[in-house]
């Protein structure tokens, strides 16, 4: 599968974990490091569609100021957190994983399976 992709955050244990998990499985999947290149509104509602989930569903809480910026509340529109994210890549919660059978955030790396 060479349209594998996966965004990736090096310095994240579970994003090297899945990275290593699709190695293992023979792939060598497009690595891109979200936190490097950002993210644009197209390309988030894109993976949003894929995975069939709502930005809250990938938003990080842990170690941002997803908090102090009202992310967290219920009512914060997918809007709002898209472009809070376009702004601050690192509201993402990763890895996220693409294959020609869908996408998912990979939390816990096994779940990267069903996606080959």
């Amino acid at each position: 599968m060479s349209d594998v992709v996966i965004y990736h955050n090096p310095a994240c244990g579970t994003s090297r974990n899945t990275l290593a998990l699709l190695r293992e499985k023979g792939l060598e999947p497009r690595v891109v490091e979200y936190l490097k290149e950002g993210w644009t509104r197209d390309q988030l509602q894109d993976l949003l569609q894929r995975m069939g989930q709502s930005a809250h569903d990938i938003l990080r809480v842990r170690g941002t100021n997803a908090d102090e910026l009202g992310l967290t509340d219920p009512n914060a529109s997918d809007e709002a957190l898209i472009a809070a994210m376009i702004v601050a890549p690192v509201l993402v919660n990763r890895p996220i994983v693409v294959t020609p059978k869908g996408a998912a955030l990979c939390r816990p790396p096994e779940l990267v399976l069903g996606l080959l």
